[in-house]
């Protein structure tokens, strides 16, 4: 059975076939366009990686070249349509997309999860600058929003930033309870010296530390997704 190209569609040809549903267009336009509307907020932006993605795009026979023209001494550019294959598989995307959750795997989780590796002094002043970056962004997301209704543009364009400070303010009340919860002894921390060596070797990963997921069985998961109650022993 082939594959159909739409489920493969990577952030930014979503992006590309999104703008050629609005009109034909060159690439250098498409790359302009996307950074005056912020979709930087979405998706990374880069010339080079725009035009890959639009040459895999014609291959896929989603868009198709309809033309060259040149301004001045600027070199040629090609506009691209989008097709009606293209149209099908940007739509059918978004649909799966927003149908089912798919685990992704950003890299911020994977570092807090071995933050134990690091003094605790280390670790609560690695937050405390992180959360300084965090509360410019969600200051700047705020603007944007009040920018937006102010200006009264349709809701349905910008919904997302809705989302985007939503997941800040979530982290940011978390990465918060973390520190103070640190600082105060309620959250434990291994001991490291003053040299910044590890003072005791961490828990045996057979015991209910830094290997607890070996304990959480199938079995136990499935139990668990029922809302079951296990004694302590499981």
């Amino acid at each position: 059975m082939k594959k159909q190209p739409g489920a493969t569609l990577t952030p930014l040809a979503m992006a590309v076939l999104a703008l050629l549903e609005e009109r034909p267009m060159h690439p250098y336009e498409m790359y302009q366009l996307l950074l005056q509307r912020r979709e930087d907020y979405l998706v990374k932006i880069r010339p080079g990686s725009l035009y890959h993605t639009v040459s895999r795009l014609a291959e896929q026979e989603l868009v198709r070249a309809e033309g060259t023209d040149r301004a001045g001494n600027r070199p040629e550019r090609t506009t691209y349509r989008i097709t009606e294959p293209g149209t099908t598989a940007l739509r059918t995307r978004i649909a799966d997309i927003i149908r089912h959750p798919i685990r992704e795997f950003p890299i911020f989780p994977l570092a807090m999860s071995e933050a134990h590796n690091l003094p605790k002094d280390e670790v609560v002043a690695l937050i405390r600058e992180r959360v300084g970056v965090l509360d410019g962004e969600l200051t700047e997301l705020d603007a944007l929003h009040d920018w937006l209704t102010t200006h009264q543009v349709p809701r349905r364009y910008w919904m997302v930033i809705e989302y985007l400070r939503g997941q800040l303010d979530a982290e940011l009340v978390w990465l918060r309870r973390i520190a103070v919860d640190m600082e105060s002894g309620a959250l434990e921390w291994e001991e490291f010296t003053a040299d910044g060596s590890r003072a005791s070797l961490p828990a045996d990963n057979d015991q209910l530390g830094h290997g607890w997921g070996a304990a959480v069985t199938d079995d136990v998961l499935a139990e668990l997704r029922k809302g079951g109650v296990l004694p302590a022993d499981h």
